[in-house]
């Protein structure tokens, strides 16, 4: 008997499974279909964008290269095609793009661009600190150092990762300025400061001891 009823079960499950299938058959098909073409296409997407990140790697390389062999003006117009991209290389594109203006004596566009970093949203603090004081150090010479000091005053805190060498500028901006103890003072700080870079330390303990009252 237990036999019978099994059978029956097994049917009725199959008959439901049956209609279930007639019913909704065709949705699951057209899931699955979706299912696979998103998948496929996130697939495709991602070695899409793996292939560009390639290539504009490979242009970032060429440029290096073409600089690495004097010819400035040709890799100048490299590094402003690469800085129109978009994404990290262009970045990078645009640090070099402003250090070439510089080199060449347009200081005034070198600046431009690295504000325009310093001010771009896209770009992680480090580099729009970076930014700030590549900016500050072309432009300390003609311009004010109270502006300068002002615009580092940000990086100089404790913990900020270009802290030395916006303290260098800081000082600098201050002789510039006319005040003499408080170059001092960020001079001896320097000098005694063991995160800063070895040669940044001894210019430092060098410019104290110049400034020193005899």
């Amino acid at each position: 008997m237990s036999d019978i009823f099994r059978e029956i079960d097994e049917e009725l499950r199959r008959d439901n499974l049956l209609q279930l299938w007639k019913r909704h058959g065709r949705y699951v098909i057209v899931g699955a279909v979706v299912v696979l073409a998103i998948g496929g296409g996130v697939a495709a997407w991602r070695q899409h964008q793996l292939d560009e990140r390639k290539a504009v790697s490979t242009r970032y390389f060429a440029a290096l290269s073409t600089l690495g062999a004097g010819k400035n003006a040709d890799a100048q117009k490299l590094f402003a095609d690469l800085a129109r991209t978009g994404g990290g290389y262009a970045l990078l594109a645009r640090f070099e793009q402003a250090g070439l203006l510089a080199d060449s004596g347009d200081k005034a566009g070198a600046i431009a661009i690295y504000d325009s970093i310093a001010k771009s949203s896209d770009a992680d603090s480090e580099f729009r600190d970076l930014a700030t004081v590549l900016s500050v150090m072309r432009a300390l010479s003609d311009g004010d150092p109270k502006d300068a000091i002002e615009r580092l005053a940000p990086l100089t805190k404790s913990g900020e990762p270009w802290r030395p060498t916006a303290l260098d500028l800081t000082a600098a901006a201050d002789l510039k300025a006319g005040d003499k103890p408080a170059a001092l003072k960020i001079y001896k700080e320097l000098a005694d400061d063991l995160a800063a870079p070895e040669g940044l330390r001894s210019r430092a303990a060098e410019l104290a001891a110049a400034l020193a009252p005899q």
